[in-house]
């Protein structure tokens, strides 16, 4: 593939890397609507949730049929989420920036499989508060493997990682049921940390859990006033890891030296 890439100029690279991103995007789209109905991936065809007609190829171009369309069924005009473009648009503008980062390098290829696990992972908590053992627990395998051949994360690292990761959030846990005699974080979101340390180690375990418990505060503590169900308010956690770990993948090394050298003065 990057043979073929090499032809032609780089920002069309970055078109065709794009491109290929958000037609990813469109597969992740069918894996998270039908993944938690226990439907096949592959059979039937796209069609319309609302009608159930089929949906043509042409009316199934990433971003652009939904624009086309004016984001409604061609045929029963039932309004077509929004959740499908913006997993197409953020598929393939992920997909641009690892591109920009490795080009079509090893590393391309393991950091392109890890973020499309988390953005399926995440937008499958969102909808359902359900994290499939069948995405996080192979995810987890193929990380640590791929720490074999990876040049950011060693073998070591990645099964620190997952110690750290699984251990971490399972003490977190099993404290909060103990204090509040209620389950805070599930099984699921041990195991999506566990994968996420797989893939970036132990220091991206501490990073991820960082971001996405900031995150998770800003966002919930609005949530919990608005509902006035205190800490008893159901909230998502996997999507606030998933965007951790994606920020620690593109950013995170950067973030780490200018908070230790700008603001300890290390």
């Amino acid at each position: 593939m990057s043979e073929i890439l090499e032809v032609f100029p780089y920002p069309l690279q970055q078109v065709w890397i794009f491109a290929l991103g958000c037609c990813l995007g469109s597969f992740f789209n069918v894996v998270i609507y039908r993944l938690p109905r226990k439907q096949s991936l592959v059979h039937p065809g796209s069609q319309c949730p609302g009608c159930g007609q089929h949906i043509g190829w042409y009316d199934n171009i990433p971003l652009i049929s939904f624009v086309l369309l004016r984001g409604k069924c061609r045929h029963c005009r039932a309004t077509i989420a929004f959740r499908y473009p913006v997993v197409e648009a953020l598929s393939g503008g992920l997909f641009l920036l690892i591109f920009r980062q490795y080009g079509l390098e090893t590393q391309f290829f393991i950091e392109a499989v890890f973020i499309s696990l988390l953005v399926i992972i995440a937008f499958i908590d969102l909808d359902t508060y359900i994290i499939p053992d069948v995405l996080s627990l192979p995810g987890l395998v193929a990380g640590f493997l791929f720490s074999f051949v990876s040049t950011r994360v060693s073998w070591s690292d990645s099964l620190m990682g997952i110690l750290l990761g699984g251990g971490m959030l399972y003490l977190i846990a099993v404290s909060y049921q103990i204090l509040r005699r209620q389950e805070g974080l599930g099984g699921g979101d041990i195991k999506l940390l566990g994968m996420i340390g797989a893939f970036v180690g132990w220091p991206g375990v501490l990073f991820t859990i960082l971001v996405s418990s900031m995150v998770g505060a800003l966002v919930g503590l609005p949530v919990m006033l608005r509902t006035r169900k205190g800490m008893s308010t159901m909230l998502p956690f996997g999507p606030f890891l998933s965007l951790g770990a994606i920020v620690y993948v593109f950013w995170g090394d950067m973030l780490i030296r200018w908070y230790m050298g700008d603001i300890l003065g290390g």
